[in-house]
């Protein structure tokens, strides 16, 4: 089946979302295209859960500090109803329907699944094929890199995703990569209690930011617990079956 458009976006996270939904409202016939859920990375596995776990994981450390200064016994961060949180009120489990209803109800056809282009104006979704009048636009976004660690690829790692869909503290974390999420998810499970390591190939932390940012954050970050290793790459990895 063919179907004639004026524009497609390939992707629809934050910016494929906002640049659909503006042409679409200036006139224009627009198809989304998006293979998983409409708004992307950032509300559903990156920045905004992440921060959301930080203020809870802050706030509850505070309230441990003020009840150790009263000489009261010591508070342990809870991370069970944080966790529920992130999953029931600001990711409706993972649900983009709201994102998708929003997506559409601004006049963009949105189509489930991945788009290839086959040809100088042609889209292929599955068996739907869209002639694109005005313009092809990707915003396919990126995927976590595993890195070539010996070993690693045969183990139950973690990407972004699931460090922010686990629901229990994990006793130890390392983290490979010193970029902005990977440091968002290491200061907060360190708040939660888990002793964590990140370890950085570059010689400082947020690496392509300035580097006062980087040197900054070393010190942060180690008040909140967490080591990092700078100017090093880890070179295998193992698995016992429960301890890395």
């Amino acid at each position: 089946m063919s179907t004639s458009v004026d524009v497609v976006v390939l992707g629809l996270g934050p910016g494929g979302e906002d640049l659909a939904t503006r042409l679409a409202g200036a006139g224009l016939d627009v198809a989304g295209v998006e293979a998983e859920l409409v708004g992307g990375e950032c509300p559903y596995w990156g920045c905004i859960p992440s921060k959301m776990m930080i203020r809870a994981a802050g706030s509850l450390a505070e309230g441990r500090r003020i009840h150790q200064l009263a000489g009261a016994a010591e508070v342990h961060p809870d991370f069970a109803p944080v966790a529920r949180r992130i999953r029931d009120d600001a990711t409706d489990d993972w649900d983009d329907a709201v994102a998708a209803e929003r997506l559409t109800d601004a006049g963009v056809r949105l189509l489930r699944g991945r788009g290839r282009i086959t040809g100088p104006s042609q889209i292929r979704v599955d068996d739907q094929v869209l002639e694109v009048s005005q313009a092809i636009v990707l915003a396919t976004g990126t995927e976590p890199v595993v890195p070539p660690v010996d070993g690693l690829a045969d183990l139950p790692y973690w990407t972004n995703r699931g460090a922010l869909k686990n629901t229990k503290t994990p006793e130890s974390l390392l983290v490979l990569g010193g970029g902005a999420i990977g440091l968002e998810l290491a200061q907060m499970y360190a708040r939660f209690g888990s002793s964590v390591t990140v370890v950085e190939g570059a010689d400082r932390l947020l690496a392509v930011e300035e580097p006062e940012a980087g040197d900054l954050l070393v010190d942060v970050l180690a008040r909140d617990g967490v080591t990092a290793c700078l100017g090093v790459h880890a070179e295998q990895a193992t698995h016992d079956g429960a301890r890395f």
